[in-house]
Parts: C-alpha cells; sequence; structure tokens
C-alpha cells in the first residue's frame, strides 16, 4: 500500500479551508479594500475545547457546533463555519459627556451580522474610536448569532415552503414594541428600516409588522425586531405543526 493511500484526507470547516489554501494569482489591477476577512484564521490559535476540535477537523459545521453543547467564546470559530456572513452598521452615535477634566467623547455603534439564511446576529458596543468600536460590535454580533425559524404561516398563501415568519410573534426593547406577522410570497418586508435590514439578514423576505411605542429609537426599533426572532425559537410547536407550516430553522440545507 502506497503512502499516498495511508494518508488520511482532513476535512476542514469551509472558513478555514479558504484560509489555509494557496493564494489565487489576483489580475485586479486596483488592489484590495479593507482588510483581509481571512487573516485572523490564518494566524488563529484556538484556546476552548471547540476551537480545537474546529482547527482539528472534527466540527465542520455551525449546526454541530451547536449540537456539541459547548459554548461559542471565539470568533474565529465562527469565521470558520460561517464564511458567508455579512454585516451591516446600522448606526454611529457620538455621546458627549462634560467631565472634570473636560469633554469626553465616545461612539455607540449598531451592528447586524447575517448569512441572508437562517443566521442573525445584533450587538451593541461603545468605544472611543470608531473604527475599533465598528470592529468590536461586528465580533460581538458574530458571537451573538441565533438560528431563525422561517415557514409558511400565511392563510393566503399556498401550501408549501416559504420565508416568513410561521406565526405571530412580538418582540421588545424598552418602549418600543415590534410584532411580526406572516405573509404571503412576493409581499415583501412591510416593516421599518431598520427593521428590514434586521430581516434581511436572517434570511425573511415576507413579512407583516406592526409596531408601537417609540419607533424614532433605532436601537430600540432594531433590538425589538431582533428580540422577536428570539422569541420565535422558545415557542414550543409540535410535529404536526412543523410539516402543516413548513418551519425550517437555520440553514435550508441542498
Amino acid at each position: 500500500m502506497s503512502d499516498e493511500e495511508n494518508t488520511e484526507v482532513i476535512q476542514l470547516a469551509p472558513g478555514l479551508a479558504a484560509a489555509l489554501a494557496p493564494p489565487e494569482e489576483s489580475t485586479d489591477t486596483r488592489g484590495r479594500r479593507g482588510p483581509d476577512p481571512l487573516a485572523g484564521l490564518r494566524s488563529w490559535v484556538p484556546r476552548t475545547r471547540l476551537g480545537h476540535m474546529v482547527m482539528s477537523g472534527e466540527i465542520t459545521t455551525y449546526e454541530q457546533a451547536i449540537d456539541s453543547g459547548f459554548p461559542i467564546r471565539e470568533v474565529e470559530i465562527v469565521d470558520a463555519l460561517l464564511p458567508d456572513l455579512t454585516d451591516d452598521v446600522l448606526g454611529v452615535n457620538m455621546i458627549q459627556r462634560m467631565t472634570d477634566s473636560g469633554r469626553r467623547v465616545r461612539f455607540n455603534v449598531l451592528c447586524v451580522v447575517g448569512n441572508s439564511d437562517g443566521y442573525v446576529g445584533l450587538a451593541v458596543c461603545k468605544g472611543k474610536e470608531v473604527s475599533s468600536t465598528i470592529r468590536k460590535a461586528i465580533d460581538k454580533a458574530k458571537l451573538n448569532l441565533i438560528p431563525v425559524m422561517r415557514g409558511n404561516g400565511s392563510w393566503e398563501s399556498s401550501e408549501g415552503p416559504g420565508n416568513s415568519v410561521p406565526f405571530k410573534v412580538t418582540g421588545r426593547s424598552g418602549s418600543t414594541r415590534i410584532t411580526l406577522m406572516p405573509a404571503p410570497a412576493g409581499k415583501g418586508l412591510v416593516i421599518g428600516d431598520y427593521g428590514r435590514r434586521v430581516l434581511t439578514l436572517a434570511g425573511i423576505t415576507d413579512v407583516w409588522a406592526r409596531s408601537a411605542g417609540q419607533t424614532r429609537t433605532t436601537i430600540n426599533f432594531a433590538r425589538a425586531t431582533f428580540n422577536a426572532l428570539v422569541e420565535l425559537n422558545r415557542t414550543k410547536i409540535t410535529d404536526g405543526d412543523r410539516d402543516r407550516l413548513n418551519i425550517t430553522k437555520g440553514r435550508k440545507m441542498q
């Protein structure tokens, strides 16, 4: 038996495999825009048991990481298992405060990340500099990912799968309350701009929404929308309702 047959091929997570692959020659003369998203994975040294399992190839999907029961405490784990995450900075607010030593300026950043296919995370961070605070908010949002429950719960729809919420659910943040209701395919996202951006990254394409309270508050509006998605996961559903509403949770595997 040859050495090639004795060599065992280790399957790595998609993000880790892309980071460790040989660089391809690019014909783009404009140069790279922004930092390399895979640079952190190339120099990653796992510090948790789950991180070592991802690095060794024992865990190759985000669903396996959730089923393992270990907490996800390293951003590189999310980057390795879900490399197609997209981030969106919803708001950057400057906060000025007078102290004995003078005026102190800090920034409040609201960020949402998602893969537009069943996973979304939201976080708010404060810091002295905008760029570092945005980076911190993105990392915190990745560690706050939740699976999104989707289905076809509208009476206007025909039978089959759907990308709406399966039933009416309400999320709250401060005085802001957002109620999400099932909508038929093709209706779109009938909700405010910040809620629409959160639902788009979550993979929901059709929804009716009703809001109450102080809806002008950007952070509370986005948080209330995110909390409504959290409430979906807390609802107990029977197998019959799951089949009737065509409910899926997380990514839709091909």
